[in-house]
């Protein structure tokens, strides 16, 4: 790790410590915000129990999202495992801010293989095109069951052309907000550096080719820079149709030419965007709805020793754009 690392992480470990002394009523007084502040579960763990209470005692959080637990993709729960998870929300008095799905996050039947088609399983969740229908019932189910009205989409494994089926993919998405809609949910499309839609000014395109009530944008800056949109914020984010903009994830990245992919994920505070600047325009712009970690970045050795340090990064973010 470099000096600024440690120091963030002794700074999110002590602060750790003193928290795990209190009890949770007080803990969860500790962070208030604009926004649902939230954690991806299974970027502490995937032990779920441990991963809440990370969030509840330790951050004093009062909102989770949910992807993965106990090995299983959130599109794989069964009965048991639903009845589980919720008690364990009860526990920690936690709320879910949305199912992070991976519905359409497959390729697109009749093109050419993505090169980002994975080879093994992704997230615990390889779905082949025609499985989706019933991904996206069983998200529904989900969503009603824990108690949220937010499911998260994608748009394919991203082409090197997408435009001869661009109409069909917007089709599709439409398709599936207007069954969500019919549910009293909503769909929010993540603009992901490995799927279609991964930059600002991608997201600008897809929102205004499906016009539909049920679909807005889950904004993952980070993902628009790995994607190499440096000005994904604010650049990018001032094209941006504020008024569909139904979720946000929070990482952050710093390209590498070079490397493999060109990109290496950072701890929040370390890279692109400048999330101080990000969560105030967010508030300006009247946004109440989640800001979501999912730090990817795993430089400190561990899923949970990277998550605090990101954590303690976002929430120091939070604070100095009075959010």
């Amino acid at each position: 790790m470099s000096d600024l690392s440690r120091r963030t992480f002794l700074k999110a470990t002590g602060a750790t410590a003193v928290a795990s002394s209190l009890p949770i009523s007080v803990i969860a007084a500790q962070f208030k915000s604009s926004f649902r502040v939230a954690i991806i579960s299974d970027e502490i763990s995937d032990d779920f129990d441990h991963a809440c209470s990370v969030i509840a005692n330790d951050f004093g959080l009062e909102w989770v999202e949910l992807r993965s637990m106990w090995g299983k993709n959130i599109s794989k729960l069964d009965d048991a495992d639903i009845a589980k998870a919720n008690a364990i929300l009860d526990k920690y008095k936690l709320r879910v801010t949305d199912i992070a799905s991976p519905l359409f996050k497959t390729d697109w039947p009749g093109a050419p293989r993505s090169p980002y088609s994975p080879k093994n399983d992704n997230f615990g969740a390889s779905f082949g095109f025609k499985e989706q229908d019933e991904v996206l019932e069983k998200c529904i189910s989900l969503a009603k069951q824990f108690k949220t009205a937010i499911i998260r989409c994608f748009d394919f494994w991203r082409l090197d052309n997408p435009a001869p089926y661009r109409e069909a993919i917007n089709a599709k998405l439409r398709e599936a907000a207007e069954i969500v809609g019919k549910q009293n949910l909503l769909l929010v499309l993540e603009n992901e550096y490995e799927c279609n839609t991964a930059t600002a000014r991608e997201s600008v395109k897809t929102l205004a080719a499906v016009q539909t009530p049920h679909l807005k944008l889950n904004w993952d800056p980070g993902n628009a820079v790995a994607r190499g949109e440096t000005d994904a914020f604010p650049a990018g984010w001032n094209l941006l149709p504020k008024d569909r903009i139904g979720h946000c994830h929070v990482k952050c990245a710093v390209l590498k030419p070079g490397t493999k992919n060109g990109f290496e994920w950072a701890a929040v505070g370390q890279g692109l965007p400048d999330w101080v600047a990000q969560f105030h325009a967010l508030k300006q712009t009247g946004y109440r709805g989640a800001v979501s970690l999912e730090t990817h970045w795993r430089g400190a050795g561990t899923p949970e020793a990277s998550t605090r340090i990101s954590w303690a990064g976002m929430k120091e973010a939070l604070e100095k754009s009075n959010a």
